[in-house]
């Protein structure tokens, strides 16, 4: 049989091939290693030159990386970081020109596909999604889920990317998404260096994966070193394989495969490689692959020399034991290669990556200059002899390479020195800026979400319906009705959690479901809420719609670094490349204790922009917005009011049906004295409040904005404060948290703040956390006592005549 011999590296089958194919598939191997080798090398040089801002690369893994693209097909899977550039290389993920293109953050997404000039180099990405939002079939492609600076930060998705394959094989009900899955076979390979197993991700992804039994595939690049710091400070043992087998499988336990490979062994390595995949492929075990001996010749970054802490025997050793010379003597030896041709070779893939950085260069630079002599000639233009203007445009058309921000700066210092100047040319720059001034938010700013088809925006908003003989039932079977019908009419919904399947969670929302719908669907997991969140990331990259349930509000701290740096970038990151439509489902506000109360809404909104933030005041509105999520393709944080789930509420006839629009604020009472925003489960202190105050003869009006990501999008507020001309925030947020936010939004971005007339109050908890206990809670948070005096201090401010001081 003769091999698809092409740019990327194939798989040696030793049974099947001659030794002549067996040559070319070598060659092609190490012309792929040695291209990766010199890519690094220039980029370096690009970085020291000033071209880039800074520079990470894969140099000293080419080798164990081709070997493991011979294992990855379509349809796979990867979740790795910035080392892996070379496996991009072999596997067609990426092409040395769109390296480049990306070294030099340019911001075409053709240019550099994977990030659109948003990330650092090495940080790779394959499209999943059309313009639209819709999705590719992501088994004809091979797929790289969005790569992320933190290291280890790449383990919490894999566990998921991995567990969506079992799904596939085990849930029959699946077999219609023709696109994500063939029955099951894709393995999720993950890479990570070994320093970075010391991170707690890493080990509870390792745990997870045990426990679910998931073809995830671990590979770990052991260069000894964590920049600095070397193994001795990092790992027990100094070998990561050693101390993790316990988790090795044997026949009475399911485990682990675990294997061990030098990184300067090319047949080694490939053979190794085609025996883990395959087992991992064929019978769902997961597999660690420790590498180990591998080199880093150009030390960690562009930031500093290995040099500094490497002695003079570790580097000799590097020299020598450098993979790709390893692999050339190999090939020399084994009368693969003559020295003439791999020289020739070698020669060759210089000249290929230099012309390739070249192109990436020129083609970066070429939109540029357009603009950049159009600003030139426009400042020109309005100059007339003025020395400043023209000084403007000859420091512009003396500096090379000019970047964007120079380009528009100096449009801008134009328009700026020439605010006095009315004329047509001053004109056309301005018309100039105005034009560029979208299309660099376009560039540099958009796509926060995906925006597709199936945005939440898109999704038909549905009333509930009520009869007269509908039940009165508790929050908790209210939403247990929401989530039953829901599992009924879509195959792809899944959930999982702490406590969530056998005894349906912790407040009953899922109660029976598990029995119902199976426990493939309705899942417990451990204690482990970074890879819960990543299960969730991972599932929904690969077409399912998880619910990934984190038990409190409060714990969501243990998660917060995948949310924030995975979830909540992802659309962003990729320029609507990807998208991960997984809901965090968690409870919070009212209750007591410490970690028990949790509105940390402040550390979510500055953290988790890139998520919908829905607080519903009750279970309905909670309900009407799962129901909207399920319809859409973004992910979203739902907090339910822990001190909900008991209180009745009508159950509506179509309790699966009904939608509550995402950024749709509401009025839940009218009043013409004073407006007072809330959420969650303060607008029952508040409601309380406004009743007492009605017998002093204010007037309350309440807005309940539902969501504060998005926040009001038709300006309720404003509109409200248009009658009133008084704002009180109140929420249970530490002071100056989430009050301050929706100050901003309402004050400056809505322009309320011209319709006051009294200064804008906030009432928030105080700056602790709640202590435990009934009086812990008073004493801590907004209470009906502080509402009523907060509004009536406000009115006797206003007019002191109508409202006597009270203290």
């Amino acid at each position: 049989m003769t091999p698809n011999i092409n740019l990327t590296t194939n798989p040696i089958d030793a049974a099947e091939l001659s030794f002549e194919d067996f040559k070319t598939i070598v060659i092609q191997d190490y012309k792929i290693a040695f291209e990766s080798r010199q890519a690094s090398l220039l980029g370096r040089k690009e970085v020291l030159s000033g071209k880039a801002k800074f520079g990470i690369f894969g140099d000293g893994k080419e080798v164990p990386q081709i070997a493991m693209a011979k294992a990855f097909r379509n349809g796979d899977w990867r979740s790795g970081y910035y080392r892996d550039q070379t496996f991009a290389f072999a596997t067609g993920i990426a092409t040395i020109k769109e390296f480049f293109a990306q070294l030099y953050a340019n911001p075409n997404v053709e240019a550099d596909p994977a990030s659109a000039g948003r990330q650092m180099n090495c940080h790779f990405a394959t499209r999943s999604l059309n313009e639209d939002g819709s999705w590719k079939d992501l088994t004809a492609i091979k797929n790289s889920s969005s790569d992320i600076a933190p290291t280890g930060g790449q383990m919490a998705r894999l566990v998921g990317l991995a567990y969506a394959s079992k799904l596939y094989r085990q849930n029959a009900e699946l077999s219609y998404l023709k696109n994500f899955s063939v029955n099951g076979d894709e393995v999720a390979f993950g890479t990570i260096g070994n320093a970075s197993t010391s991170e707690g991700v890493f080990f509870e992804a390792i745990n997870a994966a045990g426990v679910l039994q998931i073809p995830m595939a671990m590979s770990v690049w052991d260069d000894a070193y964590g920049i600095s710091v070397p193994a001795k400070y990092q790992t027990t043992k100094e070998d990561i394989s050693e101390i993790l087998k316990g988790f090795q499988r044997d026949e009475n336990t399911p485990g682990y495969e675990i294997f061990k490979v030098r990184g300067w062994d090319y047949p080694g390595l490939c053979e190794t490689y085609q025996r883990a995949i395959d087992i991992c492929r064929t019978e769902h075990v997961p597999v660690l692959i420790h590498v180990t001996e591998v080199t880093q010749p150009q030390g960690h970054s562009t930031s500093g020399s290995h040099e500094r802490y490497k002695d003079k025997t570790r580097l000799d050793w590097e020299k020598e034991y450098d993979c790709i010379l390893q692999m050339r003597k190999w090939m020399l030896e084994s009368a693969i290669i003559s020295e003439d041709d791999i020289t020739a070779l070698e020669n060759k893939a210089k000249e290929f990556v230099r012309n390739a950085q070249k192109e990436a260069w020129n083609e970066f630079l070429g939109d540029i200059k357009v603009e950049k002599d159009e600003v030139i000639n426009l400042i020109k233009e309005i100059a007339q002899g003025d020395a400043t203007l023209l000084k403007i445009a000859s420091v512009l058309s003396s500096t090379p390479d000019a970047q964007r921000k120079e380009v528009v700066s100096s449009a801008r210092r134009a328009l700026r020195f020439t605010i006095n100047t009315s004329s047509p040319s001053r004109t056309l720059l301005l018309e100039w800026y105005q034009k560029h001034k979208d299309l660099n938010a376009d560039r540099y700013n958009s796509k926060l979400f995906t925006d597709g088809k199936e945005s939440p925006s898109n999704v038909k908003v549905v009333a509930p319906e009520y009869t007269e003989t509908g039940k009165m039932v508790d929050g908790r079977e209210l939403l247990n009705a929401c989530f039953d019908a829901n599992f009924g009419r879509d195959q792809r919904l899944v959930a999982f959690g702490e406590d969530l399947g056998a005894i349906g969670d912790v407040n009953q929302g899922f109660a029976g479901l598990q029995a119902k719908y199976g426990d493939l669907r309705i899942t417990d997991t451990g204690i482990r809420e970074m890879t819960i969140v990543g299960q969730g990331i991972g599932l929904a990259l690969r077409g399912l719609r998880p619910i990934a349930e984190i038990q409190y509000l409060d714990y969501l701290l243990f998660a917060l670094n995948v949310l924030s740096d995975d979830l909540a970038s992802l659309s962003y990151r990729t320029k609507a490349g990807q998208k991960a439509p997984v809901i965090i489902r968690t409870r919070g506000h009212r209750l007591e204790g410490v970690w028990h109360s949790g509105s940390p809404i402040q550390m979510i909104l500055g953290s988790l922009r890139g998520l919908h933030l829905c607080v519903p005041r009750n279970m309905t509105q909670a309900a009407g917005m799962y129901n909207t999520l399920f319809r859409a393709d973004e992910p979203a944080l739902v907090i339910e009011c822990l001190n909900g789930y008991r209180l009745k509420e009508k159950l509506p006839e179509n309790v699966g049906e009904y939608t509550v629009p995402l950024g749709k604020a509401e009025i839940i009472r009218s009043g013409k004295d004073i407006t007072i925003v809330s959420y969650g489960s303060t607008l029952r202190v508040v409601e309380e409040a406004a009743e007492e105050l009605a017998r002093f003869g204010i007037d309350v009006e309440i807005v309940d904005p539902q969501t504060l990501l998005p926040f009001d999008t038709d300006q309720l507020c404003v509109a409200t404060l248009a009658k009133t001309n008084k704002l009180l925030v109140v929420d249970e947020d530490v002071p100056g948290g989430a009050t301050a936010y929706i100050l901003q939004q309402i004050l400056e971005v809505q322009k309320g703040y011209y319709l006051l007339d009294s200064q804008p109050q906030t009432l928030s908890a105080k700056a602790h956390r709640p202590p435990y206990g009934t009086d812990g809670d008073y004493f801590s948070k907004p209470s009906v006592d502080d509402v009523v005096e907060t509004v009536y201090q406000m009115m006797h401010e206003h007019n002191a005549s109508k409202f006597p001081a009270i203290f």
